[in-house]
């Protein structure tokens, strides 16, 4: 991939994983955020009962008309603020979700504490649709059985300003190139920061071997680094008043940045590499509506509805390689995200241990110590 053919998918409507969530239309069922979890056991073949983050697609009120007109049956959503947040609903309330959302990076967490249960493919009639990258992954599967079908994905990697490189920078040592002092931005997120420095010193970014030369690598940075964003709000601002030039960041809010507030925004994944993350669906430990739960999945990575969603809405790319063709060819998106060259370049978020998390931060407080003198 190239970063022309990036740069033409800058076109798209602007949309993010998480970010995107925010604008888009929340259905009114269910519990909202902040509220306490439901427990009411309603008849399992009326209703299907989804764990998500609040506006992220199973939520959209058209899309769930359209469900229940094919099945008749209702959706009701809880929602969760991260993560960990979900698997604590899912322990305190076991036999109360059907469908939960799962990160690449959680799905074996959920597994492990036997919160979620295994899926029959059988009954996911688009399963052999999906893109086998994201459908085959160990992230989702055990044991020979698959905890979560494979959903929507997208990448962390290199934004630039098309205003500095004519060309796009392909590799990722941009960021540490002696042209750029004070001109690099990177965000204050101790995992983000260790995956990009493993990948840069060629180990596996979730667990690389010699911590050592990542905090080396890290340290490095310093002369180049001019901002450590927490944002996007500000990313875009500091972007605009030209504080720095190249940056790690999120392929949807490249897109939004471009689009939204017409940045001079470029957007490539380096020869080396870059984070991926992709998002499953699961099915709850006891769900109450297992029939249920395996029709509604279905749906959700149904080409018709992903194409509503990504065109009406705007989504992040679909999994299904079907529902990635069936976008309309003025879509520049079709290209970028179904390059398997670019995919196979990523490296994807995976499980992590309590142990690595805490060391991870460690590492990172130290490196910005350093930074800050």
């Amino acid at each position: 991939m190239t970063g022309k053919t990036i740069d033409k998918m800058m076109s798209l409507k602007p949309v993010s994983r998480r970010r995107f969530v925010a604008g888009a239309s929340a259905l009114s069922l269910g519990a909202g955020l902040g509220m306490a979890p439901f427990v009411r056991r309603a008849s399992a073949n009326t209703e299907v009962k989804v764990l998500n983050w609040q506006g992220y697609g199973t939520d959209e009120a058209w899309a769930l008309e359209a469900f229940k007109a094919a099945t008749g049956l209702d959706v009701v959503h809880e929602y969760y603020n991260s993560e960990s947040e979900m698997i604590t609903k899912l322990q305190t309330n076991p036999g109360a979700y059907d469908v939960i959302v799962t990160n690449s990076a959680w799905n074996a967490r959920a597994s492990d504490l036997g919160v979620i249960q295994p899926i029959d493919t059988a009954q996911i009639g688009h399963f052999a649709d999906l893109n086998p990258s994201f459908r085959d992954s160990p992230l989702l599967g055990t044991g020979g059985n698959v905890f979560g079908v494979a959903w929507v994905w997208g990448i962390t990697a290199i934004a630039y300003s098309t205003e500095v490189y004519a060309e796009a920078p392909n590799s990722i040592e941009v960021l540490w190139d002696a042209k750029n002092a004070k001109r690099v931005s990177v965000r204050d997120d101790a995992i983000e920061m260790v995956n990009f420095a493993a990948i840069a010193t060629g180990q596996d970014m979730n667990h690389p071997a010699d911590l050592g030369k990542v905090k080396e690598k890290l340290l490095a940075l310093k002369p180049n680094v001019a901002l450590l964003w927490s944002s996007e709000d500000e990313w875009n601002k500091q972007f605009q008043a030209k504080a720095f030039d190249v940056s790690i960041y999120w392929s949807g809010s490249a897109l939004r940045s471009k689009t939204n507030f017409q940045l001079p925004v470029g957007f490539v994944v380096p020869d080396e590499g870059a984070v991926g993350w992709f998002d499953g669906l699961a099915i709850g430990k006891d769900a109450p509506n297992v029939e249920g739960a395996h029709k509604f999945i279905n749906y959700m990575i149904d080409p018709t509805y992903y194409v509503d969603w990504a065109t009406k809405v705007g989504a992040p790319a679909s999994a299904n390689s079907k529902a990635m063709a069936a976008l309309p060819d003025s879509d520049p998106s079709k290209a970028f995200y179904s390059d398997e060259a670019a995919i196979k370049r990523l490296q994807f978020m995976a499980p992590l241990s309590d142990e690595e998390r805490q060391a991870y931060s460690d590492l990172w407080t130290e490196v910005k110590t350093e930074f800050a003198q």
